[in-house]
């Protein structure tokens, strides 16, 4: 569970730095910050798919779990709910009328925690001791739990243990259903989550807004397919 535990570390530094800060992070660093990020998200999850591909029992899964996936988050509004509340809350807070911790709060952890690399990598780091979805996921975190800490102060620290409950839960699940997830169900869940992961890159270069949080979905879709096919088998 270390990559957790690094995580929430990241968030509680990453607080503190921004409360030392105060005024915050000048755009222009934001902007090389993000760019640097997006490049490592792309280039970990094309890893992902292009070293999981030939593993693939079923070529075109990963294609019908991106379809399926997506059409259930464009009809859910995944996506379009979470930004606009986010959004509410910055405009409220940029206007002066309110500064509440429980907002800003809320906020970060639906951030923190609604993502493809917070969703999976507790599940890979479970089940093959792999860190690195999670590392770049405090990476990015250190980044946003700066700003988050810069505009709400030292109560921002309340979301680390929000982040570790959640990823833990995960962790946890995956753990204890280690005997029914095989290595071909492993290697579907990697190509989808690889390609969420490059979509979430190409987000942060600002190459295309690819909408990754209505295609969360699509990760569900490999683990109902084997359970259909031990079904019918």
């Amino acid at each position: 569970m270390i990559g957790t535990i690094v995580n929430t570390c990241t968030i509680v530094v990453g607080t503190l730095v921004g409360v030392a800060l105060n005024k915050g992070i000048k755009t222009r660093y934001k902007t090389i910050l993000n760019n640097a990020l997006g490049l490592a998200c792309f280039g970990i999850g094309l890893n992902a798919v292009v070293t999981n591909l030939p593993k693939s029992q079923y070529p075109v899964l990963f294609v019908a779990a991106m379809a399926i996936g997506s059409v259930v988050g464009v009809a859910l509004d995944i996506n379009g709910r979470i930004k606009r509340y986010i959004n509410d809350k910055s405009n409220t807070m940029k206007k002066g009328q309110s500064h509440n911790l429980a907002d800003g709060v809320t906020t970060a952890s639906l951030v923190y925690c609604i993502g493809p690399l917070s969703m999976l990598g507790p599940v890979i780091s479970a089940l093959q001791g792999d860190n690195t979805f999670l590392f770049t996921n405090a990476t990015l975190d250190l980044v946003t739990a700066t700003i988050f800490g810069s505009t709400y102060g030292i109560g921002m620290l309340l979301a680390a243990p929000v982040l570790f409950l959640w990823q833990g839960m995960f962790y946890c699940i995956a753990l204890m259903s280690s005997a029914a997830v095989s290595e071909a169900l492993m290697a579907e869940l990697l190509i989808v989550g690889g390609l969420l992961i490059t979509a979430s890159g190409l987000s942060l270069l600002r190459i295309r807004d690819c909408q990754v949080l209505n295609m969360l979905p699509a990760l569900l879709v490999p683990p109902l397919w084997f359970l259909l096919m031990w079904l019918i088998g």
